[in-house]
């Protein structure tokens, strides 16, 4: 049995980080938009403009930049530093699944299977 390990991150100021935050921000950079990010995880529009609103205000500078639709559609493109946090996380997330894999395994075998 496998154990996945999620990480979420709790600055002292408030706020968080975590795996859903960073799916959105790969999502909006797939897609282009919020509302794009949005469809792409089920998530209703107004749900992911509160969760960008609140990563933007988290960070010194805003990891997501948007324009208004119009003639030309709007849309949202994650900045340099959306970029960066991003590679950050995942670094880190990649790095602690390496370094906890022997006692995850260990934890995951003293768990009852699915259905017992």
């Amino acid at each position: 049995m496998e154990m996945k390990l999620s990480i979420r991150l709790d600055p002292e100021a408030g706020g968080r980080f975590g795996p859903g935050k960073a799916a959105l921000l790969e999502a909006i950079n797939v897609s282009g938009s919020i509302a794009g990010g949005a469809r792409e995880l089920r998530m209703s529009y107004p749900r992911a403009l509160k969760l960008v609103e609140s990563m933007n205000a988290l960070f010194r500078s805003p990891l997501v930049a948007s324009s208004h639709g119009g003639k030309d559609g709007g849309g949202a493109v994650l900045t340099e530093q959306g970029l960066k946090v991003l590679a950050l996380y995942h670094a880190l997330c990649q790095q602690a699944e390496e370094a906890t894999r022997a006692r995850r395994r260990e934890i995951a075998s003293m768990i009852q299977p699915a259905g017992d």
